[in-house]
């Protein structure tokens, strides 16, 4: 028996789609020369760094597939209690989550880190960006 309703397809598409957002909005092309000197780096060392790429990106994959995950678990109880959400309730209720824990939360780190709004803006406009699309897939496939 199956509590809350989850299209495990849907979910594994949109964490593709999230995946590939990120790498896009980080992208040596997009924000990702931007963030890295905001935070006091050079965007030419980052290869130069000594970081293990590999565990970055699984790491990251693992956190990205459980926000995926409590996307399609926010709209599972949505569908529960007000019938399927269809797209566009499935990108509302990703964009609200983006919005209210994800940007509201990371808020104060960053500003008592003293990393300042531009390291905010960029890291959360990604955040809600992916939350936003997956909550639309997730909601496309109902």
């Amino acid at each position: 028996m199956e509590l809350i309703p989850i299209n495990w397809l849907a979910v594994g598409i949109a964490f593709v789609v999230v995946f590939i957002a990120g790498a896009l909005w980080f992208g040596p092309k997009t924000f990702f020369p931007v963030w890295w000197r905001t935070l006091g780096k050079d965007p030419d060392d980052m290869g130069n760094s000594g970081a293990n790429m590999a565990v970055i990106f699984g790491v990251t994959a693992v956190a990205a597939s459980v926000q995926v995950i409590g996307i399609a678990l926010a709209i599972g109880v949505a569908t529960l209690a007000f019938g399927p959400v269809g797209p566009l309730g499935g990108l509302l209720i990703g964009l609200t989550l983006g919005v209210v824990f994800t940007a509201a939360g990371s808020l104060s780190h960053r500003l008592f880190g003293q990393q300042g709004f531009r390291v905010w803006l960029i890291e959360v406009g990604s955040d809600v960006l992916n939350y936003t699309l997956a909550g639309l897939i997730i909601g496309l496939f109902g």
